[in-house]
């Protein structure tokens, strides 16, 4: 029986890069939302809740440094990106086991915070790795459809992780959750063993692949840097991704503020907002993401992220400008359940172009490099978020958020064209 490969089937690709993602959801919607709720729910300050999830997520915005170390050392018999992935996600599964140290997460929060940032570390790696694989067996025009498997993996990740470690959380202990977790990711690892890049890679093996076999690459990490650099600070990429970083920036400040101003002011019981979040949300958002990955290969990824900003910005606005009326669970509800949608229908827009915007020869550390700001954004947007509280109340923050994301669409507007322009050529100059 032949088993078909990542380059020879389309079917193959959007599955597996949907439960890669998912792997990636599960610590998310853990530490993210079922803890960070866990920890609101005890009044643990905003500003400490903002430190612990910046502390997850710090690792993710430097996994930039993995790429070029990815690209460079990619000559394994068993794939190009396959042994990184499976060594990353082993690891993961062993950092997990740290995270049964904690017995208490409101008294050692420390410690939790200290145990995830290392989890993160090799999941910043396996993400890393996991980029560099999609953006090297991905053809351009299945693009859209497959970040949309990939953000639909992730948030279906979240939801679970979400929703299912809350009820855990809250009836069994931190223990029982913690374990759940790191049985999950086990079971991802050893299904990761059976995907192949192509037919010809081993199943496992520690040799390399004869020279004439491998892959063109810069020779030197270091010249692998240089390159990255020069791409990056390129005008026209680096106004795209000023644009892009904005609107996630000013995402994950206001749904952290949202998010506590429920549970602190509001009086939302934890668990029913995790749920709500991660199950919920998430089912809404994966109907989204399906049309937005059709969309973004059908008018083009720059006008889906034109339309997706719009309505982003035009929201925070409004739903702000409205804040006498949360008290209303009704309202609450519909706009956290219409939020979840925001953050997957501007991303099946703006990975593929950011795609696009990536030099052939370094897409994987470029795309990586992206990723890992994006990733910063929310670490950046959390504490900014937990210390702003003290002064500024969530509709406050809403609305300054609003305006930065209509700030950043005036920046895509005035580039449209040249963007355009630019991802019909992507890779010419590499």
């Amino acid at each position: 029986m032949v088993v078909s490969a990542l380059r020879d089937s389309r079917p193959l690709r959007y599955c597996v890069f949907f439960f890669f993602y998912v792997m990636q959801g599960l610590p998310a919607g853990f530490a993210l939302t079922a803890l960070a709720n866990h920890l609101a729910a005890r009044q643990v300050s905003a500003a400490r809740i903002g430190e612990f999830v910046a502390a997850v997520g710090l690792p993710w915005a430097f996994q930039f440094v993995w790429g070029p170390v990815i690209d460079r050392f990619q000559a394994s018999r068993m794939g190009a990106r396959r042994p990184w992935v499976l060594l990353a996600q082993l690891a993961s599964v062993l950092a997990s086991v740290g995270i049964w140290l904690v017995t208490d997460p409101v008294r050692q929060l420390s410690l939790l915070s200290s145990v995830f940032f290392l989890h993160s570390i090799f999941a910043s790696v396996q993400d890393a790795s996991v980029d560099a694989m999609a953006i090297s067996v991905i053809p351009e025009n299945e693009r859209g459809r497959t970040n949309a498997c990939m953000r639909g993996g992730f948030l279906a990740g979240i939801g679970v992780g979400a929703a299912g470690t809350s009820l855990l959380l809250n009836r069994y202990g931190f223990g029982t959750a913690a374990v759940a977790q790191t049985v999950a990711l086990l079971v991802f690892t050893l299904l990761t063993f059976f995907v192949r890049e192509s037919r010809s890679d081993a199943w496992l093996s520690l040799g390399t692949k004869p020279a004439v076999y491998r892959a063109a690459a810069p020779v030197t990490v270091r010249s692998l840097f240089a390159a990255l650099l020069r791409a990056f600070f390129k005008r026209l990429n680096l106004l795209v991704f000023a644009a892009v970083a904005l609107v996630y920036l000013s995402q994950s400040v206001f749904i952290r503020a949202f998010s506590v101003h429920l549970v602190q002011r509001l009086h939302w019981a934890d668990t029913d907002l995790s749920v709500l979040s991660g199950l919920y949300g998430s089912v809404a958002a994966f109907g989204v993401i399906l049309v937005g990955g059709w969309l973004s290969d059908k008018i083009g990824a720059v006008k889906l992220m034109v339309g997706v900003m719009l309505v982003v910005g035009g929201f925070l606005l409004v739903f702000n400008g409205l804040h006498r009326f949360w008290g209303n669970p009704d309202v609450s509800t519909a706009g956290l359940v219409f939020w979840q949608t925001f953050d997957p229908a501007f991303s099946v827009a703006a990975m593929p172009l950011l795609m696009s915007l990536c030099r052939r020869g370094i897409e994987g550390s470029q795309f990586t490099m992206y990723m890992a700001l994006v990733n910063l954004c929310d670490v950046v947007g959390a504490w900014v978020s937990g210390h702003a509280q003290r002064w500024l109340s969530a509709p406050t923050l809403g609305i300054g958020c609003g305006l930065l994301i209509i700030c950043a669409l005036a920046t895509v507007l005035a580039v449209s064209r040249r963007v355009r322009m630019a991802a019909v050529s992507a890779g010419a100059d590499g």
